[in-house]
């Protein structure tokens, strides 16, 4: 869904990836991920829901939200980083990626008020405020904007560095000040709409696991800024590879300290607040690790193996993830959905799926094909122009 900032880069080494492969067909596979979960969430009967096939779906559709997110901070730095080298003033700079991440939330609002209109009359005002995927990214972008802002630097290894350093901090801040704000700290002063963003509370009494607030999720575009700002660093440039391998064990690192404070006598919250499967600090763990040994696996596959054999339609996917979100809801979730929903059988609602995977796969190409066509016809514009005053 983050294909808010798409930007090139040329490899290094043999095996180079002319662009960076493994960050689309990263954000390819949380697309095909999200399908499946929201197909077979939308389409099986409440028989076909007991099935391990079911549970097993609505597991991996854990991975789709913080995939994205921490792509989200992993572009954020490239894009950043990009701008720095280029010799953009620091200022410029959190202007133009504080805009752009204002621009994402207000995509988000205008589609919570599109899902509003094509529920009517069934779907309840509150949905309109309701804290969405597509709200958070766009104040993750915000935020990051601030902070690589405020921890700017004379050299530019320097504000890497600052801005690697306050975004290990920041995510930490966040994630452990979680627990408190969605149980005893919760700001019931606030009106919900606004408490909603702080702990996905919405029109509850409690606050909500499947929403998007902004405690812990932007925890995740933390880390991924950080990591992507020591990703595309020189030092890593020069030993990718290894840094990757790195990143990998690191990851399965994380898994088994997650685990192992979970299982540890000392706690720092109360019995009442501890809850490893949605806010603490363990779990969040657990899912950064997770996200680490994906994208090590990933980037070997996209440089070592097929990946990039001939046409991709994971990293496909990956380029327009923001367009193929959007309209894929509507015909699982919305009014034109494909199948009727809460009534089918697993090869049923399998078919769908499968419909729905090529349907994205042919609206992205032509999406794709449509902003070729575009730039073609704008680069080639001022020629004419050019040759008409040469003759004159």
């Amino acid at each position: 869904m983050a294909d808010q900032i798409q930007v090139a880069r040329v490899g290094g080494a043999a095996g180079k990836l002319g662009r960076l492969a493994y960050i689309d067909w990263m954000r390819g596979l949380a697309c095909v991920l999200m399908f499946q979960t929201h197909c077979y969430n939308s389409w099986l009967s409440p028989e076909a829901r007991k099935s391990a096939l079911y549970a097993w779906s609505q597991l991996l559709g854990t991975l789709p939200a913080p995939l994205f997110i921490f792509l989200a901070g992993i572009s954020f730095a490239m894009a950043t980083q990009r701008l720095r080298e280029k010799g953009v003033a620091h200022n410029a700079i959190a202007r133009t990626t504080i805009l752009r991440g204002a621009e994402i939330y207000g995509l988000g609002l205008l589609f919570r008020g599109q899902e509003f209109l094509l529920g009517y009359p069934y779907s309840p005002w509150t949905d309109l405020l309701r804290v969405d995927v597509l709200n958070i990214l766009g104040l993750s972008m915000m935020l990051m904007g601030v902070l690589c802002w405020v921890t700017a630097s004379d050299t530019l290894e320097k504000s890497r560095r600052n801005a690697i350093a306050s975004g290990l901090v920041a995510a930490t801040l966040v994630v452990l000040a979680t627990p408190w704000l969605w149980s005893t700290l919760r700001p019931r002063w606030l009106p919900w709409p606004l408490e909603s963003y702080v702990n996905g509370v919405h029109t509850y009494a409690q606050p909500q696991p499947w929403l998007f607030p902004i405690f812990p999720w932007v925890a995740f575009a933390f880390v991924g800024l950080a990591l992507g700002l020591l990703v595309f660093s020189d030092f890593a440039k020069k030993r990718e590879a290894w840094l990757f391998a790195a990143v990998g064990g690191a990851g399965v690192i994380a898994c088994g300290l997650s685990l192992v404070l979970d299982a540890a006598p000392v706690r720092l919250y109360s019995a009442e607040i501890y809850d490893y499967w949605h806010t603490s600090p363990q779990f969040f763990l657990m899912r950064c690790g997770v996200l680490l040994v994906v994208l090590f696996l990933v980037y070997a596959w996209c440089r070592w193996g097929w990946a990039q054999k001939g046409f991709s339609p994971i990293i496909q996917l990956g380029n327009t993830s923001l367009l193929v979100y959007w309209v894929h809801i509507e015909f699982v979730y919305g009014r034109f959905s494909i199948l009727p929903k809460g009534q089918c059988s697993i090869l049923k609602a399998t078919a769908g799926l499968l419909t729905i995977f090529l349907a994205m796969v042919a609206l992205s190409l032509l999406r794709t094909r449509w902003k070729k066509r575009k730039a073609k016809v704008l680069r080639a514009g001022p020629a004419p122009a050019a040759a008409t005053a040469e003759s004159g």
